[in-house]
Order: C-alpha cells, then structure tokens, then sequence
C-alpha cells in the first residue's frame, strides 16, 4: 500500500521485517507480500531494491554474516583471558540467537537461496559455515597461547561445538537453553583438549 513517504534505509526495514515474518511464523510464511505488509510499504519497494525475493533473502543472510563478524573478532582478541569453555558457551549461545536459528531453518528450505548463497558460501550452511571459522581462529588463537593442547584439531572442534550448538538451540518454538546445559556441552567437547 503505497503511503506517500519516504521510507529511510529501506533495505534495514525490510530486512527487519523479514526477521519478524520470520520468528513469528518460521520460513514457509516468508513472501514478498509478507515483508512489505510487515514493513507497511508497497511490494514495489522491495523490487525496486533487489532483483527478486531469492536475491533479498541472499542479501539478508549476507547482512546477518557480516553482523557476526564484528563478534567473532572480539572472540579471537579474548583468547588468554576468562576460560575458553566460558568464551565458547557465550559465543555459542549468541549465536544460536531466535534469529540465527530462523535463517538457519530458512536457507535449509529454500533450494534457490542456498544456490544463491554458494556463491559467498560455498560450502556447508550459511552463516553456521561462517560461525565455525570464527571458532577455529578462535580456537588456534588458544592454542598459539598454550591454553589448548598443541594436537588439538580445530578443524573438527569448531563443526562439532557448532553442530552440538545447533541441536540444543534447533528448536525455535520451545525453550532456549539454559546457560548450564550450553556449558556442559562445550565442556564435553573440549574435554581432554583445554589446558587451563
């Protein structure tokens, strides 16, 4: 519905309205009709900045990799300092965030997206892929310190803590983990590997 005015950085307020399709009513909700109704804009608004509704999900799963960035650098700069299984629990639970979990269930039930995404991503699922590179660097970062064992193989640590992750989080309607039940997981993981 056309309304007159100006929307300001259209592209936020729709990705913003997406996210809100989408914790509210899960992937199979989400249409081009559906954000813009949520967005209170005219249909047109969203083709006037993307190609098609396959390019703005693309874009939208891109913005939310590119949001964890800033986090996972904070993640690495942490190395040395608290506990690695404390810096692994927070890091999995924020990212295991309502919204996280969503995109994750929305890239797993669209083909043309994930085919789109391959692109950036090429393999394994967006956003989960990138999380578990964060973790890695991370994780080396530890290790170059001395606070994880020299053997240590972080390239199936990271996949497995996020895997792990996922699974306690997976539910989007249910209950969120308790902070607890996080740490017992990481702590199980890296059992046997943390020198602290």
């Amino acid at each position: 519905m056309p309304t007159g005015v100006a929307i300001r950085d259209a592209r936020e307020q729709l990705f913003d309205a997406a996210e809100r399709v989408l914790l509210r009513e899960g992937p199979s909700a989400l249409s081009s009709r559906a954000v813009t109704t949520e967005a209170g804009c005219a249909k047109g608004v969203l083709h006037r900045h993307f190609d098609d509704f396959d390019a703005f999900l693309a874009e939208l799963v891109r913005d939310r990799i590119a949001r964890t960035d800033g986090r996972a650098a904070e993640l690495r700069d942490s190395a040395g300092t608290g506990t690695v299984v404390g810096h692994l629990t927070e890091a999995l639970t924020e990212l295991f965030g309502p919204v996280a979990v969503a995109i994750v269930g929305l890239v797993t039930s669209r083909d043309e997206l994930r085919a789109r995404l391959r692109r950036t991503t090429p393999t394994g699922i967006p956003l989960l892929t990138e999380a578990a590179a964060a973790l890695a660097s991370y994780l080396a970062a530890e290790r170059e310190l001395g606070r994880i064992a020299p053997d240590a193989d972080i390239d199936s640590l990271a996949p497995t803590l996020i895997g792990s992750g996922h699974l306690l989080f997976a539910d989007r309607m249910g209950e969120r983990p308790e902070g607890e039940a996080v740490r017992r997981v990481v702590a199980a993981v890296m059992v046997g590997v943390v020198r602290e």
